[in-house]
């Protein structure tokens, strides 16, 4: 970390003795230094113990959060934590558990304390080689273990005891049960995952659907939604004073407007969890709120970067992050269209206000399609063909509908008369879903991408930054890096063959896609194995492509290397008598120990290696060797 800091100096130094051309380079030389420096310091001050091995046994803990897991199970992250005798300063911060089975017993609640049996571990580490890396992001949340239970789980501690420091907590969760209660169905849930950020009673089809539209990121309580909340208040609040001459002759109405509009976004911030999508959207309006107070342009380009550098000097693990590259793509492009625009004088001079309105709703949703569609494709493989249609057909109900009376409701939910806005609201969130569902249902409404190679989105983002901050005719130099990315991108290897690392499901490449050695099981890392792949088969008809095993054994060849997996009822023993040349990977450790040529991936060797490719060249390339030694690695 010194060394960085202090090679970040020098390259200051050394910026203000270079000349004007060399300067910019030093500089953003020095910014990489810092940041990674940054970043080291960060991750040095949220370290926090992690379990280091599976654990079966009594846990207890507070409820710190309540949501659903990708099987549509209650999770609940608990803090507080005890697991048996298990010395504390080995026990994890924070645990994260799914609930399985029968829990009539237990009604989550913030603050409960409760006690269960579970299966805890590590959090899992990439199912591929270089892919997303679940430790990473739960060494930054502090959750040092994830797990599940099947028995029941009985509260212990009342939830007016563990209270503490759970005020906004419990206030989110209350307010999210009151609007489930009062518009019901899925609507309702949709209403309180705007609301609150609480998506725990929003059901899988109803994400797959928003998903396969492009309306997920209504659900994400970000700048879309802070921006109508801000702006809605804003507008109004200038217009109220307006209503008052003597008032509006002795105050400023913009500042006024801006300093009310900043501290609903700060309690809507809290009220809705404090994550970092709605973080960033909140530094980002206090940016342009802040810029109002003080006479300068709202909205500009250095308004976004400001915006930006502050949100990765409090989270600088942030970067990496979907939402955040997502949000500051589409900002930075609709930022810097619209300016063009506005300086070309030439749009919407003499329109009809309902013209112009539409043109720019068409514009902005076009704009911010286009500059998310990239990243949005290489981190979820796929691209929602129709989503510009949903958007029209959504967006404006968002903002000129659903956020409206959702602020008319909280103005009057003092008085009791929140249920008739909420009602009304309720129509439009039925409506949003209702486009999702249509969309989604159509034909090709979503196309799957192969995942890119690990230079694609940063050369894509280098050559789309040129292209908005560059002048002059030297700026469309920046569609060259982009035009790069996106060659790169096309040829993209896939492995020939992944092995999971547990060594119970591998997935051979063919000619009708990758083929999985098992239809059920492990079914998180078939899921993400397909997508990578650009392959929208489950997880069922990939099986179907291998054929069937003879008494739990499949042989095949994978670039140029002989194969042979072991699986199933009976699987170590027969492990001893299959080692042959070649790779032999077992789901269970060979008993007796296997002898002979064959180079033996085991679980045993793979609990230390992570999953395991074979490359088209025949390279053998486990996750471990990718990832390389960090502090979240085991």
């Amino acid at each position: 970390m010194s060394l960085a800091l202090a090679a970040a100096c020098a390259a200051l130094l050394l910026a203000r003795l270079a000349g004007e051309a060399l300067a910019p380079l030093f500089v953003a030389l020095a910014l990489v230094l810092a940041g990674g420096a940054l970043g080291w310091a960060r991750t040095a001050l949220v370290a926090a113990p992690v379990l280091d091995f599976r654990y079966y046994g009594p846990v207890e803990g507070r409820i710190i959060g309540i949501d659903r897991s990708q099987s549509d199970a209650v999770r609940l992250t608990l803090d507080h934590v005890r697991l048996g005798d298990m010395a504390p300063g080995r026990v994890p911060e924070k645990v994260r558990v799914s609930l399985h089975g029968d829990q009539r017993w237990l009604l989550p609640e913030p603050g409960l304390g409760v006690m269960l049996t579970a299966n805890l571990s590590p959090p899992p580490g990439p199912v591929e080689p270089g892919g997303y890396d679940f430790r990473r992001q739960a060494w930054f949340d502090g959750i040092g273990a994830v797990g599940y239970t099947r028995t029941p789980v009985f509260a212990v501690i009342p939830a007016e005891q563990g209270r503490g420091g759970l005020a906004l907590f419990r206030a989110r969760v209350a307010l999210s049960e009151a609007i489930r209660e009062r518009l019901g169905g899925q609507p309702g849930a949709f209403a309180a995952a705007l609301l609150t950020g609480d998506r725990s009673a929003v059901s899988q089809d109803t994400l797959e659907h928003l998903r396969a539209s492009n309306l997920a990121h209504l659900l994400a309580i970000s700048g879309l939604h802070m921006g109508l909340l801000t702006g809605t208040i804003f507008t109004a609040i200038r217009a109220l004073l307006a209503l008052v001459p003597w008032v509006a002759l002795r105050l400023d109405g913009r500042k006024v407007a801006a300093v009310i509009a900043l501290v609903a976004g700060a309690g809507y911030l809290g009220l809705s969890g404090g994550n970092i999508a709605t973080e960033r959207a909140f530094i980002m309006v206090s940016v342009m709120l802040g810029a109002v107070l003080i006479g300068r342009r709202a909205i500009s380009l250095r308004a976004v970067a400001l915006a930006a550098v502050i949100v990765l000097l409090r989270r600088p693990e942030a970067l990496l992050s979907p939402g955040f590259q997502m949000s500051f793509s589409a900002t930075t492009a609709l930022v810097a269209v619209f300016a063009a625009l506005r300086d070309a004088g030439g749009f919407g001079r003499g329109w009809p206000a309902v013209l112009k309105g539409a043109a720019s709703l068409v514009i902005s949703s076009a704009v911010a399609g286009a500059a998310t569609a990239p990243f949005a494709a290489a981190h979820f493989n796929r691209i929602a063909d129709y989503g510009l249609i949903a958007n029209l057909a959504s967006v404006p109900v968002m903002g000129l509908w659903v956020m409206p009376w959702a602020l008319v409701a909280g103005v009057l939910a003092p008085l009791g008369l929140s249920w008739l806005p909420l009602q009304i609201m309720g129509w439009g969130c039925a409506w949003i879903l209702g486009v999702a569902a249509w969309v989604a249902g159509l034909e090709g409404a979503v196309t799957h991408v192969i995942a890119p190679g690990p230079w694609v989105l940063p050369l894509l983002a280098l050559g789309a930054l040129w292209l908005v901050l560059s002048r002059g005719a030297g700026r469309w130099l920046g569609l060259s890096g982009v035009a790069a990315a996106l060659l790169l991108w096309t040829q993209a290897d896939r492995p020939v063959l992944l092995v999971s690392d547990r060594g119970g499901l591998v997935g051979l490449m063919g000619p009708e896609g990758r083929a999985l050695s098992k239809d059920r099981g492990e079914a998180f890392t078939a899921e993400v194995w397909l997508e990578n792949d650009g392959d929208g088969a489950t997880q069922e008809a990939a099986a179907a492509r291998m054929g069937a095993a003879e008494a739990g054994v499949l042989r095949f060849e994978a670039a140029g290397r002989a194969v042979t997996h072991v699986s199933g009822r009976g699987a170590a023993a027969k492990a001893a008598g299959l080692c042959g040349p070649g790779l032999l990977i077992t789901s269970v450790e060979p008993k007796p120990a296997v002898t002979g040529a064959c180079d033996l991936w085991s679980p045993k060797r793979m609990r230390q290696t992570g999953a395991l490719a074979v490359m088209p060249d025949g390279r053998l390339v486990t996750a471990a060797e990718v990832a390389g030694r960090r502090p979240w690695s085991p």
